[in-house]
């Protein structure tokens, strides 16, 4: 029968049935005790102390000092928790016992209680000096911590006093009665009294006799608990006998009794009330002018629509002033402002005697909201008049200037109509007026409103449609009338859009004109139908006239004669037909 074979390093004998125990006690004790070691390590240590207690277990004569030595150790390795002593005698008590080197069991029963005696004496006592060593640290952290808190606090009060003295607001500190216990420089100076007059005041001494009742209802809600902050507007009485507007902030001061002091900051309120109305007001008004802007203008418009006589309404204009960057440009801008803030004032003389509000929108334009009466002259009086007066000269440097005025009226709006709507309708309506020339008004009418807006929508999709290749190039062929033979054929736009239908080139090029993109628009047409012509001149006989027209501002493009030749020379380079290109006569 062959032999085993044997592992090499695998324990033997007695050192592999103390390393089965000692794996069993780290178990135990992992299980049962938190500790830091992973369990391979702690069989390493175990594995030691296992190894000390069965040499003790084994001497003569018996010396139970390295017992309680090793009870000391499992202290060391974190073994004090409540569990960690039971769980060790047990596994240990009955594990020793059954060691194969430790039998006969009668012969070393006693060793083993006996060590294992020494093993929990040396473990309680460690323990013990253990807990002992924590608690005094634990005693001068405290001890430390308190005498830095102390120290915090001090600095705390001198940051605290070098703050509160100054603060450019005022800080009061009172005792539950109001009586001035302490006061900074900054409040003297608000109120004109020195530090020493304060003295023995009340705050409610200081408080405006209408006011004084509301804090004092205020500072009881404060003491009794059922306020946590009291902020409120408030006036005190200056030495001088003047009222200072101030904002007031009080909270309480407690200790273990109670409420023992108000602490009360006072923020000088009147320049910065001051401040905020005139920013208000410059928020809502031209600098200028002094007029409202436009954002005032368009919130009254709102309460106007609500508040206006049903049988009456109201009136709204929108003007423009004519030439007005001619006048800037030749004589200046200082001149320009003068006549904006002539315009302001003469618009105001105007509707003078009407429920009306003049505005300055951007720029030269203007805005005039009448609320309409039985007494209000019709809306062509009120535009001659506004033209009548603005066409009187004012002289500025030796120059008379004078404006005329293109205006839009909406007249008798519906009072639900938004008012961004009424403004939006009111400016259409201005520029279908400058379109007339100028001096001209124009009386809104909701069904030209209603085609200005679909065109102007129009115009406003035209790019994307460009892009996406809605708009295209068809030809149409001119024929003499004596002999038909074709002339020459002219290249013309069409946009298939899907919600409207077909639109031809003459609308097409007003709404590319509407936009400023008549320019690379003209100029694609004109590149695509020359790379037309050029195909046709290889497939035909003879070559075709090509006519491509041009609008106003393309004739008056500073950039035409490059553009031509660039556009016809890359068309003459190209061989072939471009793709996609439709060959189909309109």
């Amino acid at each position: 029968m062959p032999e085993p074979v044997h592992r090499e390093n695998q324990p033997r004998g007695r050192a592999r049935d103390r390393l089965i125990l000692a794996r069993k006690w780290a178990y135990v004790l992992h299980s049962n005790v938190f500790l830091t070691f992973e369990q391979g390590q702690l069989e390493r240590e175990l594995s030691a102390v296992l190894d000390v207690l069965c040499d003790v277990v084994r001497g003569e004569p018996l010396d139970v000092g390295p017992a309680s030595e090793a009870g000391a150790r499992l202290v060391e390795l974190g073994c004090t928790s409540d569990q960690a002593l039971p769980c060790t005698m047990d596994t240990l008590g009955k594990g020793l016992l059954a060691l194969p080197e430790f039998q006969p069991v009668t012969r070393y029963a006693e060793p083993i209680v006996l060590a294992l005696g020494a093993l929990s004496g040396g473990f309680s006592k460690a323990n013990r000096q253990a807990t002992l060593d924590q608690q005094e640290t634990m005693k001068l952290s405290l001890l430390k911590a308190v005498r830095d808190a102390k120290w915090r606090l001090r600095q705390s009060e001198a940051r605290f006093d070098e703050v509160a003295m100054s603060s450019a607001s005022g800080i009061l500190i009172t005792d539950p009665d109001g009586r001035l216990v302490r006061t900074n420089g900054a409040i003297a100076d608000i109120l004109g009294y020195t530090s020493e007059e304060l003295a023995g005041r009340t705050l409610f001494d200081l408080i405006h006799p209408d006011l004084a009742t509301i804090l004092r209802d205020d500072y009881r809600d404060l003491l009794a608990g059922r306020k946590d902050r009291v902020r409120q507007a408030q006036r005190l009485i200056r030495k001088d006998g003047d009222v200072a507007r101030i904002t007031l902030t009080a909270s309480v001061l407690r200790n273990e009794h109670g409420p023992s002091h108000l602490v009360t900051v006072i923020e000088d309120g009147t320049e910065l009330m001051l401040l905020q109305g005139e920013l208000n007001r410059q928020a809502l008004h031209d600098v200028l002018t002094g007029l409202p802007n436009r954002q005032y203008f368009s919130t009254n418009v709102e309460i106007a629509l609500r508040r206006a006589d049903p049988r009456y309404g109201v009136t709204l204009f929108h003007l423009d002033l004519d030439a007005f960057a001619m006048i800037c440009n030749g004589l200046g801008r200082r001149v320009g402002d003068q006549l904006l803030v002539s315009v302001s004032q003469r618009l105001r003389a105007v509707v003078a005697a009407e429920k009306a509000m003049v505005a300055r929108f951007d720029g030269d334009e203007f805005g005039i909201l009448v609320e309409n009466t039985e007494n209000t002259p019709r809306v062509a009086t009120l535009v001659e008049d506004i033209n009548s007066e603005l066409a009187e000269p004012i002289y500025v440097d030796g120059h008379g200037v004078a404006v005329s005025a293109s205006i839009g009226v909406v007249h008798k709006p519906s009072p639900a109509m938004d008012p961004s709507e009424l403004l939006r309708a009111a400016d259409f309506t201005l520029r279908r007026a400058k379109a007339a020339g100028r001096g001209q008004w124009e009386l809104f009418h909701a069904d030209q409103d209603e085609r200005d807006r679909r065109k102007y929508t129009l115009a406003a999709a035209m790019p994307g449609a460009w892009e996406i290749g809605e708009i295209s190039v068809v030809y149409r062929p001119v024929a003499a009338i004596e002999d038909g033979r074709i002339v020459h054929v002219e290249a013309l736009l069409r946009w298939e859009r899907p919600d409207v239908g077909v639109l031809g080139h003459d609308q097409c090029v007003e709404l590319a004109e509407h936009t400023g993109l008549i320019l690379p628009l003209g100029e694609w047409l004109l590149r695509t139908a020359s790379r037309q012509a050029g195909w046709w001149r290889q497939r035909a006989t003879r070559g075709f006239h090509l006519v491509v027209g041009l609008t106003t501002n393309q004739a008056a493009d500073a950039d035409l004669v490059s553009r031509i030749l660039r556009t016809v020379g890359a068309a003459d380079q190209l061989d072939g037909r471009v793709p996609g290109q439709r060959d189909a006569f309109a």
